[in-house]
């Protein structure tokens, strides 16, 4: 693993995005965004896209960055990072850590997470976090050689979507059953400091929080909605 990985300390990555059409949407923001986040206290940030991902880099060219691209396909329900293509753009992009979807569901193209994980290893020699719904996909993930793993889809993939994040049940297993060498990112539905202190508690080495701080679409969205009930 780089060293900048080897630093890192227990604490916050902001997840920096902005949703499709946003005015958000938009790399210098986006680096704005990811910079603030820094200053103020963030071990690192969460990117989405090779544009944005590069914005941030030349701005914040000492930063820690979680890259992923999210690219969706006919014959797969897996966006993030799914193939080798994005794989490659994102680590070209600047990325310190390449987060993929590291579920058993069905890639893109019949590609295959073992092949892709291997090759990511073998040709990049690039850190890996692996977005995962389960334990089980986790412990899976760790054991193929990624390096991170986070709850990022649970309650959004088919077998839990009768869940709401975030897993916090998920930690003390994966913690339990995770080589200490692995971190253990709790990310989705943590919405106040109080819910991030319980995330680490439970054995997050990380919290990555998104919407709740960068999110400002649907927490405008959602205000209003509440005040119109």
């Amino acid at each position: 693993m780089i060293p900048t990985t080897e630093r890192l300390e227990q604490g916050l990555i902001v997840s920096v995005q902005a949703p499709p059409g946003s005015p958000m949407r938009d790399s210098q923001v986006i680096a704005a965004m990811a910079e603030a986040s820094l200053r103020c206290g963030a071990v690192g940030v969460r990117l989405e896209s090779p544009e944005h991902i590069g914005a941030v880099r030349r701005r914040c060219p000492d930063a820690l960055i979680i890259g992923l691209w999210k690219c969706t396909f006919p014959d797969s329900p897996v966006y993030i990072t799914p193939g080798w293509k994005e794989v490659q753009a994102v680590w070209s992009a600047g990325a310190d850590v390449i987060a993929l979807d590291a579920t058993q569901r069905p890639r893109p193209e019949e590609q295959r997470l073992e092949a892709l994980i291997q090759r990511c290893r073998s040709e990049l020699r690039a850190p890996l976090m692996a977005d995962v719904d389960s334990v089980a996909n986790g412990i899976r993930a760790a054991e193929l050689g990624c390096d991170w793993v986070g709850t990022t889809l649970y309650g959004y993939t088919e077998d839990t979507a009768d869940q709401s994040p975030p897993a916090l049940n998920l930690l003390p297993e994966l913690r339990k059953e995770l080589k200490t060498s692995v971190r253990l990112i709790c990310e989705g539905g943590i919405s106040s400091p109080t819910a991030a202190c319980t995330a680490l508690e439970a054995g997050a080495d990380n919290v990555v929080v998104g919407t709740a701080i960068t999110g400002v679409d649907l927490q405008v969205q959602a205000y209003c909605r509440g005040m119109a009930a």
